[in-house]
């Protein structure tokens, strides 16, 4: 206890119009926090002020991130704005690092109001990477849009923050600390916890871990590679996997968290986790599994690096759900995907009478789902899987799913995608991402893409790559009406190509006609000069879900834009095309006609000056 209370002080600032959070949370590189005058402490200002005053005091929040460049920094400022707005203790990860799984476990544990979340997640790190900062509500999952939304709506407003300068909180010992600050009647409370005993705790009650033991260090035990990227899952990967189902220790790499994951891109796909795609080829592992920066993404290959794309991944888990325990007991109550997401999911869902949910990107929608009971399975194709036991995707959990499925039926990994195929038939997919390109011509793309698939011309028009037809059966923007509270999500980019020239001196008037123009995606723009386009493209990119092409065969191709706010998008291209009979093929190959209608449609490569995707997956 300090001998004396500390100062609890208003400082007074100046609002920023950029800090609305997309689908990871606020995400912006390392520096916009460091030289801006007040960034950070503006925005965690205004997530505490988004939650009611009587809620918030005496409350508990959970703190943790990635351990990337800015982490301890920003829970500093993080714990003396706690404590200076009422909140009455602090859970937070030993040494600041907690995985995202292990958050909203965390969360759900000690029924805490929400928590704080510092990542980039699979965005490089250093002092010339990003940074991010997301707030999970009490169900431990991402904060829906209309919290979102209210925090974006206090940044722009805020006028002063609430702060204890002085307060220093010791990360490194596990244990309470306590602190007494002025006009306060209890004391504020920070506690450093073990977060990998606490994540370990749940999936023991998960997971067979007598079954996984025996699988990893018996007598006809497999070998694994497991490759943290340098990421905060490596305690984990070390406790879980190696201490606890006996694992050998060189069998785990890349287990030291770093604050530049090792200058790699801590993204598990095969592009970025060529250590692990390297050591998998001579066949001397049995299964290889990388996890990104903040642990819940994760890539599966096995033997000789045979790749398992993250659609078939999950389709494989819910066609073996029950050779996990959890299941055995809770049942399964429903699966999901993200629209981008190849339909392997749905030949599963379909064929054992399960519910399938087509949701936007974001896990805030499986997680409503959750909560309403409806959902024990999900997954995107974005190398993110998880289950109804918390309510984030989770890497680690998905590896040991597949272990599982390992376990009982004494298979390869590729034997069992294989079998999966004869039984389903196979969905080839692919994803091409055209990173950093500029955001007003990709909105602009996205807009007149929009306008060539709604004309009612553009059903049945017939498209012709060497000896292959393919014929347009369905074409829209993507909209999504959640089950459980009717909210709608659509997508909407008409009318997105403003510039000061279009509206009249007046600031109110052009106030009101940009809130016009975005009353359908929330976004409330309180501006005091004239935006420009690439504001104004910047708030569309939050609201964008996505355009589809679907010909008669069922094959699909997507596009969506993804961007964290900053003037530059990456424009993506998805291609999902079933096979009954032919499922043996090269992915590249079999897509390569669906492709070049994808680019042929969207004119990307001469609208964004592209010649080619700065990844394939």
């Amino acid at each position: 206890m300090e001998n004396s209370p500390l100062q609890v002080l208003t400082v007074p600032t100046a609002p920023y119009p950029d800090q609305r959070p997309g689908t990871c949370g606020l995400l912006k590189k390392v520096y916009v926090f460091q030289t801006r005058r007040n960034y950070l402490h503006n925005y965690i200002q205004s997530i505490f002020s988004s939650i009611d005053l009587r809620d918030r005091q005496g409350s508990t929040i959970v703190v943790g991130g990635d351990g990337r460049f800015f982490n301890q920094t920003a829970i500093e400022v993080i714990v003396q704005m706690a404590a200076a707005n009422g909140v009455g203790r602090l859970i937070i990860g030993h040494h600041g690092i907690m995985s995202t799984p292990a958050i909203s476990c965390v969360i759900r544990k000690y029924k805490s109001i929400g928590g704080i979340v510092l990542t980039g997640s699979h965005n490089a790190g250093g002092p010339d990477g990003d940074f991010g900062i997301k707030f999970n509500t009490a169900n431990g999952g991402p904060a829906k849009e209309a919290v979102t939304s209210k925090i974006f709506q206090i940044s722009r407003t805020i006028e002063e923050f609430a702060i204890c300068p002085e307060l220093r909180v010791d990360l490194t010992t596990i244990g309470k600390q306590t602190f007494d600050l002025e006009n306060k009647f209890k004391p504020f409370t920070v506690e450093i916890v073990d977060s990998v005993e606490s994540y370990a705790n749940l999936l023991r009650n998960i997971f067979d871990f007598a079954a996984l033991k025996e699988l990893l260090s018996g007598k006809n035990h497999i070998n694994i590679r497991l490759d943290a990227m340098h990421g905060v899952v490596g305690p984990y990967v070390r406790k879980i996997m190696c201490e606890e189902l006996g694992c050998p220790a060189n069998a785990a790499v890349n287990c030291i968290p770093l604050d530049d994951f090792g200058g790699q891109h801590p993204d598990p796909n095969p592009t970025f986790a060529t250590d692990l795609v390297d050591s998998m080829r001579d066949g001397q592992y049995d299964l290889g599994a990388a996890f990104d920066g903040d642990g819940d993404r994760n890539m599966i290959l096995g033997k000789h690096g045979f790749f398992v794309t993250p659609s078939d991944s999950v389709a494989v888990i819910a066609d073996n759900i029950f050779c996990i325990p959890y299941f055995q007991h809770s049942g399964v109550r429903g699966f999901a995907r993200s629209m981008p997401t190849s339909a392997a999911l749905d030949r599963v869902a379909k064929a054992t009478k399960i519910e399938l949910y087509e949701t936007p990107t974001g896990w805030k929608f499986f997680g409503n789902l959750m909560d309403a009971g409806k959902l024990s399975l999900c997954g995107e194709e974005s190398f993110g899987t998880g289950g109804d036991h918390i309510r984030e995707k989770d890497g680690l959990w998905a590896m040991l799913a597949w272990l599982s499925i390992l376990a009982f039926r004494r298979q390869s990994v590729e034997d069992v995608v294989k079998d999966h195929w004869l039984k389903y038939g196979r969905n080839y997919f692919t994803r091409y991402d055209y990173e950093d390109v500029d955001i007003d011509a990709a909105c602009e793309m996205m807009e007149d893409l929009e306008i060539i698939i709604a004309d009612k011309s553009f059903v049945k028009q017939r498209f012709a790559v060497e000896d292959k037809i393919f014929q347009v059966e369905k074409a829209d923007n993507f909209e999504y009406t959640d089950p459980v509270d009717s909210t709608i999500s659509r997508n909407q980019v008409s009318h997105t190509r403003l510039t000061w020239s279009y509206f009249p001196i007046s600031v109110r008037a052009l106030r009101v006609q940009i809130q016009n123009v975005f009353s359908r995606h929330c976004v409330l723009l309180s501006v005091s000069e004239p935006p420009t386009e690439s504001f104004i493209n910047c708030a569309v990119l939050f609201s964008l879900q996505g355009l589809r092409i679907i010909f008669s065969d069922g094959s699909r191709i997507m596009y969506r834009l993804s961007g964290a706010g900053r003037n530059r998008a990456t424009v993506r291209i998805y291609i999902d095309s079933y096979e009954k009979e032919h499922i043996f093929e090269d992915t590249q190959e079999k897509l390569a006609p669906l492709a070049t209608i994808a680019l042929k449609i969207s004119q990307l490569h001469h609208r964004t000056g592209r010649s080619g995707p700065s990844v394939i997956t």
